[in-house]
């Protein structure tokens, strides 16, 4: 896998846009944490994160607030809207980001996978290619419209300003 996504400036944050980040270089460590507290603190399945040393972190709108979820460790979000953002470690020299808050998560490869000990059983027979289920009858065209033209997430780029004014 070529390495070249760590090198690259990168920017993200939460959903509504009142917390916002930009990372300037990525460790080598994307990845895909299925353990239970990932699980909670997601409310998910698992956790997609990578590392981002604290000098080449600059949160660029809003401060995320924590939850100490465990003796040491920090889980960062929005207290807006509720966007998980990181998992810290409090004595780490780096925070894990949620690569679904990045604006193009899909640059950023996932590498490996960890705390298998709490993965769902039903992920096990999936590969990247399968279809699991049928299209459902509201997810037409129309349907993905319409939610597009009422939503109210920030857009996956920075902005001077959100939210954008009437």
């Amino acid at each position: 896998m070529n390495e070249d996504y760590r090198f690259h400036e990168y920017s993200g944050g939460c959903q509504c846009g009142a917390v916002r980040f930009h990372a300037t270089e990525l460790r080598d460590n994307p990845h895909i944490c299925h353990c239970r507290m990932c699980q909670k603190a997601v409310g998910n399945l698992f956790a997609a994160l990578v590392g981002v040393r604290h000098e080449n972190l600059t949160w660029t709108r809003g401060t995320p607030s924590n939850f100490r979820s465990s003796a040491n460790v920090d889980r960062g979000f929005c207290s807006q809207c509720g966007t998980p953002l990181y998992y810290r470690h409090v004595e780490s020299q780096h925070v894990s980001l949620s690569i679904g808050a990045f604006d193009e998560p899909h640059r950023i490869p996932i590498l490996y996978q960890m705390g298998l000990e709490g993965r769902h059983p039903s992920l096990a027979h999936l590969d990247a290619g399968e279809q699991v289920g049928t299209i459902e009858e509201n997810d037409g065209v129309e349907t993905v419209a319409a939610i597009k033209a009422s939503n109210h997430q920030h857009p996956d780029h920075d902005t001077a300003t959100w939210p954008q004014p009437n």
